[in-house]
């Protein structure tokens, strides 16, 4: 695989699109800080009004590139299940592409269990985009023959990760009033309230 690492970090560099694999579906990456990389994958993939786009990192630290803060509840919950399928919602950063936040005022942020999906954004240096690699309404793939057939050539270099389970991770946001699943996931609410403790308990809840 290490070929085709280079060949996507370089891709990424220069604007480019890639898509590789995910401990779930194959996902399509860009480099998350780049506007017209950002607007690259809208064109390609198409857009979903309203729905804000995923942001894979290499560890918690690269958080502060694109949240305005990581709290505590945040630090805890990364420190136990980074890597894996938490996805924290955080308050977003001033001048992110607008497409990340889908016009809100938060980002949504994951380090992968996947090896390559965390040496993108480790080689890279930056935050990698990784909404599942597929137009609105398709299947997202979980093979990448899959998703070559819906991208082909849009997209610069695709990483074969073998076939892929599927799922989807939990997905909590982070509020000044404590956390809320807002995907139920892997990770439980129980499995979430253990790590919180009793102080935080009681303010966990589905949205």
């Amino acid at each position: 695989m290490q070929p085709a690492l280079d060949d996507a970090v370089a891709a990424l560099a220069a604007g480019g699109l890639v898509v590789f694999p995910t401990e779930s579906f194959y996902g399509l990456g860009a480099d998350a800080l780049s506007d017209e990389a950002v607007s690259r994958l809208v064109d390609v993939r198409g857009r979903e009004v309203g729905k804000p786009i995923l942001v894979l990192l290499a560890d918690a630290a690269m958080a502060a590139v694109v949240a305005r803060e990581m709290p505590p509840a945040a630090h805890r919950l990364a420190a136990r299940f980074w890597p894996g399928p938490l996805t924290l919602v955080l308050p977003a950063r001033a001048g992110l592409p607008a497409a990340l936040t889908a016009g809100g005022d938060t980002i949504g942020v994951r380090v992968s269990g996947h090896a390559a999906a965390r040496a993108l954004p480790a080689r890279l240096g930056r935050p990698v985009t990784a909404p599942s690699a597929n137009p609105p309404g398709a299947a997202p793939p979980r093979r990448l023959e899959d998703a070559r057939a819906y991208f082909a050539s849009r997209v610069a270099c695709y990483v074969e990760g073998g076939a892929l389970p599927g799922g989807a991770s939990t997905v909590a946001a982070v509020e000044a009033g404590g956390v809320r699943i807002l995907r139920p996931g892997p990770i439980d609410e129980a499995a979430l309230a253990a790590v919180l403790g009793d102080e935080l308990g009681d303010e966990l809840g589905d949205e």
